[in-house]
């Protein structure tokens, strides 16, 4: 089916006014040929996807990674500064526990 047939058949019955066919037969063959030219359209689609990248969706993805990667690398810093301040409030509170231990002494 040429370009121009399979838009012409969404556009009028070709099955209509058939002497051999009722309305509704004519109407059921003409969905089905709707249908068919829709999975034509489907299966010419799905091989132009498989055959190779579509580079939208690429350039996004990539956008996407770029903005992942600061993501993570903020959270290390993030992580990492939350460690240090534990570390440094552990090693605040023992020195200052020791500290008054000794002034506590006579």
């Amino acid at each position: 089916m040429s370009t121009s047939t399979a838009s012409e058949i969404f556009e009028a019955n070709p099955y209509e006014n058939h002497p051999n066919l009722t309305q509704l037969e004519a109407d059921v063959l003409w969905e089905y040929a709707k249908l068919n030219q829709n999975i034509k359209d489907l299966v010419i689609r799905t091989r132009q996807l498989s055959e190779g990248p579509d580079q939208d969706v690429l350039e996004r993805l990539r956008v996407l990674e770029r903005k992942m990667g600061l993501v993570m690398t903020l959270f290390k810093v993030s992580a990492w500064g939350v460690i240090n301040e534990m570390t440094t409030a552990e090693e605040a509170s023992e020195s200052f526990a020791s500290a008054g231990d000794i002034t506590a002494q006579p």
